[in-house]
């Protein structure tokens, strides 16, 4: 039984934690509830950054979770621009970095998010780098692509992943000359595979983006502190006034390790370990979203998912197993992407090595397709582009585990749902 007198807190202030609170409350949680956040801004979600706020298309205050009058309504003590710097399990407190306060809590939640991979070659202090991963950077870049646009500049974009391409689609849509490098040999190439990476690369080439696959950015030249070009290790320069790395996120797991909780290596994809419950190693102590590394069944393995519905739903989960409830956190990992006049969904997991078969249902020349990964007939992801309203039956597909008539997978006029059974 959760006792009234209990401190819950929460470190990290993304989407994740705000669910996580909000939880607590509508579960009749009456202690008290702390969130701590190292940035100034309420808690808000990240895929407008590199969308529609990024576009112009939606406006500042619609990417915050909650109004900011929510919290002292709902009794939750908001620290913004403050971080912990130290966890003390044995006295089960934390302590934060500015001033040495110490604050004690009866169960702990972990969801530090991840961070921007940093590309390691000269050049990168100079003021044209950028990264996109907090509000503060999408707001600098949203000002970088409009003067871009306005004076036909360059944006050179290091990796071909969502944030690199969705950023291009946005560029382009400013009007700016863009370069994509990345080493693998399409873009997505760690998601999707080379079949489906293929479709982006279309899609991109067709609003005027230029490609460099299996390349490596080896070099930002500059002059008086600004950009003016990207080097490649093939000794080509393209020309560029700003850089964008978008080469990968590392999860924040310092003040884990520091710890002393258990860290998943990178290999298996790094993050706090946390059991079906979210706890880590430390049963007091959980962890959700961008730095959690989850056990997924379905898939015999584990996963750190770095995508908005991770900490969606990661959040709630971790709140109501704080609670002492009985969660098992088994979702299908799930994401989305908006590209041009492309809109994306993906259930699944379903990397390159994993499975034998892609089957497409529709017309993928046209852009209005589902694509089906399988491993023996057994669907392990599915994406639908520009077809919507399936990600429960897709959903419901992977689940099964069921072996299917890739026929009949590939018939639009067969019902998904029929085909789990």
């Amino acid at each position: 039984m959760v006792d009234a007198d209990q401190t819950f807190v929460i470190v990290g202030g993304g989407l994740a934690g705000a669910k996580a609170a909000e939880t607590l409350r509508a579960e009749g949680f009456t202690g008290r509830v702390i969130l701590i956040s190292d940035e100034r801004d309420h808690p808000y979600e990240r895929p407008p950054l590199s969308k529609g706020y990024l576009l112009g298309k939606e406006e500042r205050d619609s990417v915050f979770v909650h109004e900011p009058a929510w919290y002292a309504q709902n009794d939750v003590e908001l620290h913004l621009g403050q971080f912990v710097d130290r966890i003390d399990r044995a006295a089960k407190t934390v302590r934060f970095g500015d001033d040495g306060t110490l604050v004690r809590y009866d169960k702990l939640l972990l969801v530090t998010g991840a961070e921007p991979r940093r590309l390691d070659i000269p050049g990168t202090g100079l003021a044209g780098v950028h990264h996109l991963r907090r509000l503060a950077h999408a707001e600098r870049l949203k000002g970088v692509l409009t003067s871009l646009g306005r004076d036909n500049g360059h944006l050179v974009i290091a990796g071909a992943g969502w944030i690199g391409l969705e950023v291009a689609a946005a560029a382009r849509e400013y009007g700016a000359e863009v370069t994509v490098i990345d080493p693998s040999p399409t873009p997505l190439h760690h998601v999707l595979g080379p079949e489906l990476g293929n479709v982006f690369a279309e899609l991109h080439r067709e609003h005027g983006v230029r490609f460099h696959f299996g390349r490596h950015l080896t070099e930002i030249v500059g002059q008086d502190g600004m950009v003016l070009a990207a080097r490649t290790d093939d000794g080509e320069e393209h020309p560029a006034h700003d850089v964008l790395a978008a080469i990968g996120a590392a999860p924040r797991t310092g003040l884990a390790e520091a710890a002393g909780l258990e860290i998943a290596d990178r290999a298996h994809g790094g993050g706090i370990v946390v059991d079906e419950r979210l706890r880590t190693s430390d049963p007091d102590i959980h962890a959700a979203g961008d730095v959690a590394n989850f056990p997924l069944a379905l898939f015999g393995t584990r996963l750190r998912v770095e995508h908005w519905a991770g900490a969606l739903n990661g959040g709630p989960a971790a709140a109501r197993a704080m609670l002492g409830q009985e969660i098992s956190y088994d979702r299908v990992p799930y994401f989305f992407t908006d590209q041009y006049d492309l809109g994306m969904e993906y259930s699944g997991w379903a990397p390159p090595g994993s499975y034998d078969e892609v089957v497409i249902r529709g017309d993928a020349g046209k852009r209005e397709f589902i694509a089906f990964w399988l491993k023996e007939g057994r669907v392990l992801a599915g994406m639908n582009v520009n077809v919507w309203d399936v990600t429960d039956p897709v959903q419901k597909l992977i689940r099964s585990r069921a072996q299917v008539d890739t026929e009949a997978l590939a018939d639009p006029h067969v019902p998904l749902d029929g085909l789990a059974s």
